[in-house]
């Protein structure tokens, strides 16, 4: 990984903490907008790293919130972020709305079935409509800023 990557990483990942703090409520836990970074880096940079600036900013997001789900499910949600900026990032390669769609899915209702078995379905249910709405904002605001991005850093 050469430099200029290297800082682009570190700075997404500095995003996401940034992100940590710009909080969708719902009845049961925030939802931090900390996502963004790792959809944006997924496209520029590529699946893995994406992932890697997604898992990476939700355990920022966690700690800064004292890991109020306790550190393994916050692990659980850092493995299923990695996923889904992970699946974006290659299926945004292809084609951009298919990426939007599943990164919206894969972020929302997707990333809380784990949670539906261990924590109950009221818990699936209450989460559904902040952590949905806290996706596709985070995917689409990703989508509009890619083209831009890539142009201004003469990645396309």
């Amino acid at each position: 990984m050469n430099l200029k990557k290297m800082i682009t990483v570190a700075m997404l990942i500095a995003m996401s903490a940034v992100g940590a703090f710009i909080k969708i409520p719902s009845p049961v836990a925030t939802v931090a907008l900390d996502s963004l970074p790792g959809f944006v880096a997924a496209g520029l940079l590529g699946p893995w790293i994406g992932g890697c600036v997604g898992a990476a900013g939700h355990l920022i997001s966690a700690l800064i919130n004292g890991f109020p789900m306790g550190i393994v499910m916050h692990l659980i949600v850092a493995v299923m972020m990695f996923l889904a900026m992970a699946v974006f990032g290659a299926v945004y390669k292809k084609s951009r709305i298919p990426a939007a769609i599943i990164g919206i899915i894969m972020n929302g209702p997707a990333a809380l079935l784990p949670f539906g078995f261990l924590l109950g379905w009221g818990f699936f249910v209450s989460m559904l409509l902040p952590l949905t709405v806290a996706a596709a904002v985070n995917v689409i605001l990703a989508e509009l800023v890619l083209p831009l991005l890539k142009k201004a850093l003469r990645l396309s």
